[in-house]
């Protein structure tokens, strides 16, 4: 007679089986890195459940286990949250940097919980950084079929007119692909840099800047102003607002219909410098 399957088997010793989540989706809805970033972290060894190393992706989890990322303790899942940072230039949006540079999460205030950013600004830019604690939403939100534009104000070194800022609207070849549209709109000013308006739902690396190189202009300060329902607004440089639950159900249920945000500096705003 077969044997009846013991019914008491921990399941966390058997990563084969898919009667759980995938720890790559737990953790990254608890906003430890992407799910690619997470698979990364298992090559490198730096996740280990209930005392034992993950070594492989496919590994599911039944909500009991004790979980440790680069030796520090995951706790149960958090309610999904998101914040308005204003980044200051100078930061890197990155969690580690490997030339030793201050990040964005550096800078962050002591009692934040994990957060990782919603598509990245480079290390001049500034402006609104959307931070999140869930990986997912993160992901959701930085693909271009979501429909959120980016929207930057940017000054640039050079001459041009509107006629020549419409051609980028048909997009431009950057690394041997056309990019998406790119609105720009020339904004009153003279002297020798020029401001621009720039839209875009993409967001790919240093795309603006490059973008506007395509048509001689060499952008020496760029602001993101929104990204999304979401706007940098009053937010003072260097500090952030969390965005609360309603706001957030309701800005993905609009879509791109901006929210409008109260003037910050009670509870939900942090000074960061």
């Amino acid at each position: 007679m077969r044997d009846k399957p013991n019914q008491g088997q921990d399941k966390t010793t058997s990563p084969d089986r898919p009667d759980g989540e995938r720890i790559a989706k737990f953790l990254a809805r608890r906003g430890v890195e992407s799910r690619r970033g997470i698979e990364r972290m298992i090559e490198q060894g730096r996740i280990r459940v209930n005392g034992k190393t993950v070594t492989k992706p496919a590994f599911f989890l039944t909500g009991s286990e004790e979980i440790l990322v680069d030796g520090k303790a995951i706790d149960a899942k958090e309610e999904t949250r998101l914040w308005r940072y204003h980044k200051p230039a100078g930061l890197v949006t990155s969690h580690r940097d490997e030339k030793g540079r201050e990040t964005v999460f550096d800078a962050l205030p002591a009692d934040m919980p994990r957060v990782i950013s919603i598509g990245r600004l480079d290390l001049n830019s500034e402006g609104l950084l959307l931070l999140t604690n869930d990986g997912e939403l993160a992901r959701k939100l930085e693909l271009p079929q979501t429909g959120w534009t980016r929207t930057y104000k940017v000054r640039a070194y050079g001459k041009t007119d509107q006629k020549r800022l419409d051609r980028l609207s048909k997009g431009v070849m950057l690394d041997g692909r056309r990019t998406g549209p790119i609105m720009a709109n020339l904004l009153p000013g003279s002297g020798n840099n020029v401001w621009i308006e720039v839209t875009l739902k993409e967001g790919k690396n240093r795309e603006v800047r490059r973008a506007l190189e395509t048509i001689d202009l060499q952008v020496n300060r760029l602001i993101r102003l929104g990204f999304g329902p979401f706007e940098l607004g009053g937010l003072a440089k260097g500090t952030l607002a969390e965005i609360s639950g309603r706001q957030l159900r309701a800005a993905l249920k609009a879509g791109t219909k901006p929210v409008r945000h109260k003037k910050t500096g009670g509870k939900n705003a942090h000074n960061q410098r």
